[in-house]
């Protein structure tokens, strides 16, 4: 696993690649050049930030997010057990995903000692979503941005959307068919291209 601030090693290819195989893309990157992604080298962290990120604004999320550091500190399994349940609903988070919090601090130990990096992308979110209140998209987060795997498209994320949307077909919607097919030409380099498209619609870069 990538350890703490490792950024990817294919980073500037990929930006090459990226910028020769798509003139909306060659455009953006140049225009946000200095975007990187960089691993936070631990996986219940990026985990625990996604889900409580789900179905929120990037502003709400860093809201409860920063309230959640402050009362629990270090993001650890124990940490966040010895804290009450309604402490963690005071911090922003609903009752649901207090609940999955707990729960996958709970069974962490279970996951820890998994050798992630022998595992394929589609293996790493079978394994995830085990996890009560983690779903795909959770899991392809945890791709990105702990693992740094080159190739992640999560087309179920609103965000992403939006920037394909805004940059490819002047806002207006597009299908799942539509948007796979804009994501052909990005291939095996789609992490970095939805990086770009994040860039696009949210002044701050995306970090979970």
């Amino acid at each position: 696993m990538p350890l703490q601030g490792d950024r990817p090693e294919y980073w500037d290819r990929a930006k090459k690649e990226l910028s020769r195989n798509d003139e909306v893309l060659h455009e953006i990157i140049n225009e946000f050049d200095d975007l990187e992604l960089v691993s936070r080298g631990d996986l219940f962290y990026t985990l625990i930030r996604s889900v409580i990120g789900q179905q929120i604004s990037v502003k709400a999320a860093s809201t409860v997010w920063s309230r959640f550091c402050e009362r629990i500190g270090d993001i650890e399994p124990n940490n966040i057990l010895s804290a009450d349940i309604e402490v963690l609903r005071s911090c922003g988070l609903s009752q649901r995903k207090a609940e999955y919090v707990i729960g996958i601090s709970e069974s962490w130990s279970d996951y820890d000692s998994l050798e992630w990096k022998e595992m394929c992308d589609e293996e790493i979110i079978q394994e995830l979503i085990k996890l009560r209140g983690v779903g795909k998209w959770t899991a392809e987060m945890i791709l990105i941005f702990t693992m740094l795997r080159p190739d992640v498209f999560p087309i179920g994320d609103i965000g992403m959307i939006r920037g394909i949307e805004k940059s490819y077909n002047s806002g207006e919607r597009m299908s799942r068919d539509e948007l796979y097919a804009i994501s052909e030409k990005w291939k095996p380099w789609r992490t970095v291209a939805c990086c770009f498209m994040w860039r696009t619609v949210d002044p701050e870069p995306v970090e979970y």
